[in-house]
């Protein structure tokens, strides 16, 4: 690209980010549809829903333009961000990996997690890789694939609590925090302390990290982080007082969709402000965010306990027997939890042309009660997800573009 085309898309692009965010549109297409909305819309808290949609258009060089738009979106209102730290994590993973400079250090080298205390866990072996070892690779893709809590946990003792946050600041991320593992009843000291890790290329040591430990604290004082009424203790003794989410991960909507934006846009973003990964890292991102469970091989996931809309919450809502559009891809990543369902999704429909980003949470937990695992999923919160998103995509298969997008770059074999 010319230098001058260069600087004048950047410009633009930067222009873009700085643009009040519309409220309006999503709040009238919702209210437009009470068919299908007015029980969220009609609640007394909205189902703490708060949603980000951006329209993309491409100038004549493809490069991507961005409008967004919001309803209730809102960074100092709490929710519970569940599995979507997971895709910052991973790509700070392969961001070291490429950082260190090691000789036979790369993310298929075998990974063996040690353990400096008795609340840490060692691996030594992985049954899901083809050749049963661990590595940096095989835990991204059964992260994008079943968003696996595991695979998870690993790379953030990987990548280390301190420098996950430090690069949470670099990006700009400023209202984030990722301070903990998860489905381990990670938090305390256990939470700052990662493991000792090792990693090999055949029998040869090639890279070994020691146990880290975070001193740092990350303190965040936000609405909404005292909810409900009453929780289940470690016991499953009820406690009637609200359940305190003053120490666990905060992610915002906004810095969501832009963590992805960058991954899946990075010609739109300044050079110094894109991921420090290869070619072959976002390849790899993009395949398996976008492949469904049961297309992969190595891991494995099979019928009935898994199944193509498995992590496809917008646009499927994560329904067993939803009839899947084989011109349509979703480049994303969900997070499910304390009775909140979120899903950070690029959308793409090859055969019509069609690309838009939607990110979205709704919670439904009508007992008020935390730990009960009486939380509406099924019946309130991904039915919402499914059918914004396709009330989007429709929209935007009807939204005339000047000029259509080249989407190669996200087509792949799977």
């Amino acid at each position: 690209m010319k230098p001058l085309l260069f600087i004048f898309c950047m410009l633009a692009s930067m222009s873009v980010f700085s643009q009040k965010t519309d409220t309006l549109f999503l709040k009238d297409l919702l209210q437009s549809h009470p068919e299908l909305f007015a029980g969220i819309l009609n609640h007394p808290t909205q189902n703490e829903v708060q949603i980000l949609y951006t329209r993309i258009d491409r100038d004549e060089h493809n490069i991507p333009h961005f409008s967004s738009y919001s309803y209730r979106l809102n960074p100092h209102h709490y929710f519970y961000p569940a599995s979507t730290v997971k895709l910052p994590t991973a790509i700070f993973a392969l961001e070291k990996l490429n950082e260190l400079h090691v000789k036979g250090l790369n993310k298929s080298a075998i990974m063996i997690t040690d353990s400096s205390s008795k609340a840490q866990t060692k691996v030594t072996t992985d049954t899901s890789a083809a050749d049963g070892k661990p590595s940096i690779e095989q835990y991204i893709k059964k992260i994008l694939l079943v968003s696996d809590n595991d695979a998870y946990n690993r790379l953030y003792e990987f990548v280390g609590r301190a420098e996950i946050n430090t690069k949470l600041k670099k990006y700009e991320l400023n209202n984030t925090r990722i301070i903990g593992r998860l489905a381990v009843g990670d938090g305390g000291d256990n939470a700052r302390a990662t493991n000792p890790i090792r990693f090999f290329k055949g029998d040869k040591l090639v890279y070994s990290s020691p146990a880290q430990y975070d001193v740092n604290n990350y303190p965040m004082q936000l609405e909404n982080m005292l909810q409900g009424k009453g929780y289940l203790d470690s016991k499953d003794q009820l406690v009637m007082k609200p359940f305190d989410f003053s120490d666990k991960n905060v992610y915002p909507l906004a810095e969501q969709q832009m963590v992805l934006r960058r991954l899946l846009f990075p010609e739109a973003f300044p050079k110094q402000q894109q991921y420090n990964l290869t070619k072959d890292d976002y390849k790899l991102i993009y395949h398996y965010m976008s492949m469904f469970p049961t297309e992969s091989e190595h891991p494995t996931y099979k019928q009935p306990d898994y199944y193509p809309a498995y992590c496809k919450f917008l646009f499927y809502g994560a329904d067993k027997n939803a009839a899947i559009n084989p011109d349509v891809r979703i480049f994303n990543k969900v997070g499910d939890s304390y009775g909140y369902d979120i899903d950070n999704a690029y959308v793409v429909d090859f055969k019509n042309k069609v690309e838009f980003m939607i990110s979205a949470v709704v919670q439904s937990n009508e007992d008020g009660i935390y730990n009960d695992n009486k939380y509406e999923y099924e019946t309130v919160c991904l039915p919402f997800l499914k059918n914004l998103g396709q009330l989007i995509y429709q929209y935007e298969l009807n939204r005339p573009k000047a000029i259509k997008p080249d989407l190669t770059k996200f087509k792949f074999s799977y």
